[in-house]
């Protein structure tokens, strides 16, 4: 399957690709000098399609300077897990790898995946080998690749969810890699050590290839997300690719069909922006695998790989138009889309507590804010997840916002579950706020080396004060979500909110408004270089107006854009357009 010819301007990042030998590099090398904690730049670019990235400790970055000393570096690892389920097996040696290898917590991530982070490079090896002997694993967690396949892990309906979640991982096998570098760098030699040290074999002599990506992959990251109706809660527009399951008399029967979602842009340049997936069909359920393969193609071909920040999908379509994609979609498929099926989406949050599934089994979705498991002074969230996988005998189900659910829980187990849950004082979402059950935030500062501003560590605060706010107005209740990043790339997909901050420094904010609940229209930039007082400044007026006159069942994101507060948007060249 031979890609199109590239152009001679190729950028950087596909230059390297060509040389990576499959993604080699000098990877091997770098892991093993002794002399710096850092792996070489062009080996830094090739590990994130290993599903690794290197950072490094923001809060010592100045002290170490000052000392002549390198970076504090260390590595995140990103582990893939499709549609977010694993075994208690597997969320048990997770844990044992965090704790062994990395800073002792588990991130669970807006794409259902887990994070390991402050993994230095001598321990890096052993981490990876070590998550796929738990038969998981980070190939294509990150990198300009297919990333982790998200799908709805609603419970409600667990037998239209167990037909999603089969397509969701034949999705993923499909668009893994081929390259043999992953095993050879992170098993096969790992595999072979003696004594504990690992050998620097030469790579197999055989000839690699990738059928479907090619030497140069993908001109960037591409994701794909399948949701079930009513819930949106993997935003399914934000996608490169989504499925939007339909449900006839019980039974799935197609999925309709959107391209073109994506959540990056950079703060300044109005040629990059976010922006919603277009609708462009149907297709019946085993028709999923060619319609995704089909549009990952087109954007292998016809994707920008000579700027990145224009190298998404999203940018392919809007250069070219919907109908130019839609015609070479059908000429690769060999026959058209159907029509697409209504559906209708009521909310993207999670359903907390207990639920009765129809299989007989019971799940339980619990709070974890910001997606971190770890053990707290007063708060032992780690080990209680640690104490409820070592009796559980369902499985782990990560949401996509950042929670977790103990799911296919069965009768006769769901009093242990019970009391472990009521011994470690775990949240089932009805001892927090509506506002903070539906917030979520990216990493940022201190690990992300892209955070301009803090997300993780700072919105919890900032709730707080929020929530003192809206229940001075009587709306302690009121769903509204709320998100932050630390930066434009949109890692906790801020651009859907009702009310997002992303941040442009150390403190500084930029406020947007006007999301609305179901994750179906982007917001609009209401002020720039806002701090905590003026973030607070600002919301106190509008949450009164709307306490005062907004409609029934009207939420906060439709009443800012109905009262004039900011226009409202539909697309990504909308985006930047005065207000």
């Amino acid at each position: 399957m031979p890609e199109s010819p590239q152009p001679s301007n190729l950028s950087d990042a596909e230059r390297l690709k060509v040389s990576s030998r499959y993604l080699r590099g000098t990877i091997v090398d770098s892991l093993a000098d002794p002399l710096t904690g850092a792996v070489r730049p062009d080996d830094a670019n090739l590990l994130k399609f290993h599903g690794t990235y290197q950072q490094d400790d923001r809060d010592l970055r100045d002290e170490r300077a000052r000392q002549k000393l390198e970076p504090a570096y260390e590595f995140m690892v990103r582990v893939r897990a499709p549609g977010g389920i694993v075994t208690p097996r597997q969320w048990l040696d997770l844990d044992r790898i965090a704790r062994q290898y990395g800073d002792g917590s588990l991130r669970l991530t807006t794409r259902q995946a887990f994070e390991l982070h402050e993994v230095h490079k001598w321990n890096l090896r052993q981490t990876i080998h070590d998550i796929n002997q738990a038969m998981l694993s980070t190939v294509a967690a990150c990198g300009d690749v297919n990333r982790n396949v998200m799908c709805n892990p609603n419970p409600y309906q667990s037998e239209i969810h167990g037909e999603v979640y089969q397509w969701a991982v034949r999705l993923s096998e499909r668009f893994t890699p081929h390259t043999s570098a992953y095993h050879e760098i992170w098993v096969r030699q790992v595999d072979k050590a003696t004594d504990g040290q690992v050998e620097n074999l030469p790579h197999e002599d055989h000839e690699d290839s990738e059928p479907i990506y090619g030497p140069t992959y993908l001109p960037r990251k591409f994701k794909i997300a399948i949701a079930v109706p009513p819930s949106n809660d993997v935003d399914v527009f934000t996608n490169d690719l989504g499925f939007i399951a339909l449900v006839e008399d019980g039974r799935l029967s197609g999925f309709n069909v959107t391209v073109g979602g994506g959540m990056g842009m950079t703060h300044g340049e109005k040629a990059t922006y976010p922006n919603l997936a277009w609708s462009i069909g149907s297709c019946r359920p085993e028709q999923i695998v060619d319609v995704a393969q089909a549009v990952i193609l087109v954007q292998r071909d016809f994707g920008d790989r000579t700027n990145r920040k224009h190298a998404r999908l999203k940018y392919t379509i809007d250069d070219r138009g919907i109908e130019w994609f839609q015609g070479e979609l059908h000429r690769r498929l060999g026959w058209e889309l159907g029509p697409a099926g209504p559906y209708r989406f009521d909310h993207r949050g999670d359903r907390y507590g207990w639920i009765a599934g129809t299989n007989g089994k019971w799940h339980l979705t619990l709070f974890v804010e910001s997606g971190r498991v770890r053990d707290w002074p007063d708060f032992l969230l780690a080990t209680a997840l640690r104490r409820i996988a070592e009796e559980h005998d369902g499985d782990f189900r990560l949401t996509p916002n950042e929670h977790v659910i103990i799911a296919n829980v069965s009768e006769a187990s769901r009093p242990r579950i019970e009391q472990l849950v009521v011994e470690y004082k775990l949240s089932d979402g009805a001892q927090v706020s509506a506002l903070r059950r539906n917030s979520m935030s990216c990493v940022a500062l201190p690990k992300c080396g892209l955070a301009m501003a803090e997300a993780e560590r700072y919105l919890p605060q900032l709730l707080t004060k929020v929530e003192a706010m809206l229940k001075e107005e009587g709306l302690a209740e009121e769903e509204i979500v709320m998100r932050m990043t630390g930066c434009p790339n949109g890692c906790a997909r801020p651009w859907v909110a009702e009310i997002a901050l992303i941040g442009k420094a150390p403190g500084l904010y930029n406020l947007y408004l006007g999301g609305d609940f179901t994750g179906q229209r982007l917001n609009s930039l209401y002020q720039e270089n806002v701090q905590e007082d003026d973030i607070l400044a600002v919301l106190r007026p509008l949450f009164h107006h709307y306490a005062q006159e907004r409609k029934p069942g009207e939420g906060f994101g439709d009443f800012v854009v109905r009262t004039g507060y900011v226009r409202e948007v539909k697309c990504g060249r909308e985006f930047h357009a005065p207000r």
